[in-house]
């Protein structure tokens, strides 16, 4: 074998998965079509579950430095503010969360970090991918001038992906036609950075300006078709805005975006899976699809390096892509995008739960919190599971910071079941809370 996991896509998806596998010595390689990392602001909403992801990593410290909580919205006729709220009025961080609301972050910056996190060189750049097949064993596949033999080949090569296509995995749903935005990164005049600034026009159609935390550009977001441009981008803003003071100067990145409500029916085929926007693509509300991508990658990541619980990736994952399409067309159809979020949309309510019962079950996410010898989210952090010994009884945590089990008899039984996870265990005295 070449290498261990052949990760096509270094989206934020593929570098989540990068970083995972990195850190527990997995050889892989990671790479992208694309002859330079993508520059534009797909995603700008950074959920505060895939905040305890990086937590867990060791980044959480340079991504909080890059984003901006609590932005609040303004709606405006003209120069007149006709409304100003915060869609995250009231949540503010607790010991169980210490993310507490969505952070607005471009996702070029996400990318980024991840990417200065990895040794340099190790996104290779300019490598299609071509073909690939696979055997019992493995599978072969031609990436650039290259073949390449891996034990397993992930992809995350986004909404039109050669893995989804080249294995013949339907991508079921539907293309709203009539539902079309122009996005892109502006840099504007005559705005200041405080707000997220909204007109709308009698006729239904919208314009939004959201200053890009950690840049001098906006991000550009209006109902409307046509082929973008910077002409056509200074109509709209002059138009709907009508103030001749507000001025787009430049665009960085633009794009038409249909809106299109698809899924995959198997995240696996074989020894070849699909994570991110090549297993799932559905409308931009509520900031659900970088976050969702990133936390596929998150879980599949260490069932790759232990060979084990393979299958439990599609039997997870599928059915919170089922969710997150329901979710964000829901958002879209009620004509509200920015309404108030909940701890759905936070992603902080999302269970593997396979059981009803009151407390802390199997399935849910492990809380955070302060004991005698430190921090939970602290005590969690690394590749292993891990059994904090609580007060009121042992908790064994995946490697993903979802409950495995609690409880000593239903601890002896998850490893009994699943043995080779007792490799890669370690027990933490947490004590009683601080």
């Amino acid at each position: 074998m070449d290498t261990q996991v052949l990760i096509i896509g270094a989206g934020a998806t593929g570098l989540t998965l990068a970083l995972d596998l990195s850190r527990r010595g997995v050889p892989f390689r990671v790479v992208d079509a694309a002859p330079a990392p993508f520059a534009g602001s797909r995603g700008k909403g950074l959920q505060p579950r895939s905040m305890e992801v990086f937590h867990d990593l060791g980044l959480i410290e340079p991504v909080l430095a890059s984003g901006k909580f609590h932005m609040r919205h303004r709606h405006y006729k003209g120069r007149e503010v006709l409304r100003e709220w915060d869609m995250h009025e009231g949540r503010e961080p607790t010991a169980d969360r210490p993310y507490a609301s969505t952070m607005l972050i471009p996702q070029f910056r996400v990318e980024q970090i991840m990417r200065d996190a990895l040794p340099e060189g190790t996104v290779e750049y300019g490598m299609p991918l071509t073909s690939f097949f696979q055997d019992d064993n493995g599978v072969t596949a031609v990436v650039g001038p290259e073949t390449v033999r891996a034990k397993y080949l992930v992809g995350c090569d986004g909404g039109k992906s050669f893995v989804r296509k080249h294995l013949g995995v339907q991508f079921v749903g539907e293309t709203w036609e009539d539902q079309r935005m122009l996005v892109g990164d502006v840099r504007v005049s005559g705005l200041d950075r405080e707000y997220w600034h909204g007109w709308s026009t009698d006729d239904g159609q919208w314009l939004g300006l959201c200053p890009l935390p950690g840049t001098d550009l906006y991000q550009f977001q209006a109902t409307g078709d046509g082929e973008p441009s910077l002409e056509l981008y200074r109509r709209i803003v002059r138009e709907r805005t009508g103030l001749d003071d507000v001025v787009v100067h430049e665009a960085t990145w633009m794009s038409l975006y249909r809106t299109n409500i698809r899924m995959v029916d198997r995240f696996r085929v074989g020894r070849v899976f699909l994570a991110g926007d090549a297993a799932h693509v559905h409308s931009p509300a509520g900031a659900q699809g970088m976050n969702t991508g990133i936390q596929d990658a998150y879980n599949l990541g260490w069932k790759l390096a232990m060979e084990t619980l393979l299958d439990t990736y599609e039997a997870e994952r599928k059915p919170v892509a089922e969710w997150l399409l329901g979710l964000t067309t829901e958002i879209m159809a009620s004509g509200n995008p920015f309404q108030k979020r909940d701890d759905q949309t936070l992603q902080l309510s999302l269970s593997y739960r396979t059981s009803d019962g009151d407390g802390l079950q199997a399935g849910d996410r492990m809380p955070d919190g302060h004991t005698a010898h430190g921090r939970i989210f602290d005590l969690l952090r690394g590749p292993d599971f891990v059994t904090l010994d609580l007060p009121d009884g042992p908790v064994l945590v995946r490697p993903d910071g979802y409950v495995a089990a609690v409880g000593r008899s239903a601890i002896d039984a998850y490893f009994g079941a699943n043995p080779v996870t007792q490799l890669h265990h370690r027990r933490v005295a947490a004590g009683a809370a601080a």
